[in-house]
């Protein structure tokens, strides 16, 4: 398991090896080769949203002008109710529009 500081959750996010293999066998377009934005996504998003789907989960993107062309990197974290409580990520993928969730937060 790998955990990547989460400054927004005034915490980490955990990423199993379960979850990693999730994504690399579905969004084979970013990991592994975009492990490294991933991160940097949970790090320092561009804008977290409230996901419409799971109430306990919130969709961090960031846009990346050197991922295919031009990509947002979002990865989806969900949590327990208690906000200083485990977080994880559960999957992440590459769109070109944010289309899901209300904003939360918005980088200014």
């Amino acid at each position: 398991m790998s955990r990547f500081p989460c400054p927004y959750l005034t915490g980490e996010v955990e990423l199993t090896e379960e979850r990693e293999r999730h994504i690399a066998e579905r969004h084979p377009d970013l990991l592994p080769e975009h492990r490294k934005q991933l991160i940097e996504t949970v790090a320092a998003p561009d804008q977290v949203r409230r996901s419409m789907r799971f109430g306990n989960a919130r969709l961090f993107s960031r846009w990346y002008t050197d991922v295919k062309k031009g990509k947002y990197v979002v990865v989806v974290v969900v949590g327990e109710p208690d906000a200083t409580s485990r977080h994880w990520i559960i999957t992440a993928y590459l769109t070109s529009r944010l289309v899901e969730g209300e904003v939360e937060w918005k980088r200014s």
